[in-house]
C-alpha cells in the first residue's frame, strides 16, 4: 500500500500546480482583455476639442496623419506663442515642412522649433520636457493622434507633472459607436498600442527597464492603419 500513495502524492501536487497556473493565466487573460476594451473605448471617445483652451505653447508629436495640419491650425489662431515639431525626420528640410503645411516662412522664423533628436515616444517626451523647462512655459497644448494621446501623456506627465498638459486628439476616423470592435485596423493599431502603453506602465514602476529601453526605437503602425489614427 505504500507505493502507489508514494506515487498518487506528487501526481496530486502537479495536477494542483496546473490547475493554479490555468487559473492563473486565465485571470491573467481576461485582465488584458478587460484592460484592452476600457483603453479601446476610451481611446475611441476621445473628440477634437471645439474650442481649445490658450496654453502657453504647443507640441506636437509627428508621426500620424493630419498632426501637423492640426498643429499649424492652432499656432495660427494664437492657441499658443511657440510650436515645437517633435520627431522630425533628420534629413527633413524646412523648406519641406513648409510646404507640407502650408506654412508661412515668417511663421516658421518666428515660431516654430523643430526636434530632430527623438527617435520614439520616449524621445517625443524627453525632447519636449527639455523645450518646456528652457522656455519655462506653465501651460502646453500637446498634439497627437487619439489612439496615441494616452500614452504621450503618460511618458509627458513623469518629466514635467507641473505643467499644466491639454489634450488635442487628432480623430482621423470616428470609432465612437464601438466600430473599433469589426475594424481590422483599427483593432490591431489598439492592440499595438494598448501593448506598448501597458509596457510604459510597467517601465515607471521599474526605471530600470528604462534604461534598456532608451536605445530601442519604436516600430511605428502598418501605412494601412493610418485610418484610424
Amino acid at each position: 500500500m505504500k507505493g502507489p500513495v508514494r506515487t498518487v502524492a506528487p501526481q496530486r501536487r502537479w495536477l494542483r500546480a496546473l490547475a493554479v497556473s490555468a487559473v492563473v493565466l486565465l485571470c491573467g487573460c481576461l485582465a488584458f482583455l478587460g484592460g484592452f476594451a476600457a483603453f479601446s473605448t476610451h481611446v475611441a471617445r476621445l473628440a477634437t476639442p471645439a474650442e481649445p483652451r490658450d496654453a502657453d505653447a504647443i507640441i506636437v508629436l509627428t508621426g500620424g496623419e493630419k498632426r501637423l495640419d492640426a498643429a499649424f491650425d492652432l499656432l495660427r489662431s494664437g492657441k499658443g506663442q511657440r510650436l515645437l515639431i517633435s520627431g522630425v525626420n533628420p534629413s527633413a528640410r524646412v523648406v519641406d515642412l513648409q510646404q507640407a503645411t502650408g506654412g508661412d516662412p515668417d511663421l516658421f522664423a518666428c515660431c516654430v522649433d523643430i526636434d530632430r533628436a527623438a527617435l520614439d515616444t520616449i524621445g517625443n517626451a524627453e525632447e519636449s520636457a527639455k523645450w518646456v523647462t528652457s522656455h519655462a512655459y506653465g501651460s502646453v497644448i500637446v498634439v497627437t493622434n487619439n489612439y496615441h494621446m494616452p500614452r504621450s501623456l503618460l511618458e509627458l506627465k513623469r518629466l514635467i507633472g507641473d505643467t499644466d498638459l491639454l489634450p488635442y486628439p487628432v480623430v482621423n476616423t470616428r470609432l465612437d459607436g464601438g466600430e473599433w470592435v469589426t475594424n481590422r485596423d483599427a483593432l490591431r493599431v489598439l492592440l499595438t498600442e494598448y501593448a506598448k502603453y501597458l509596457a510604459a506602465v510597467v517601465r515607471g514602476a521599474f526605471p530600470r527597464l528604462g534604461s534598456q529601453q532608451a536605445g530601442m526605437v519604436e516600430v511605428t503602425a502598418p501605412a494601412s492603419a493610418e485610418m484610424v489614427q
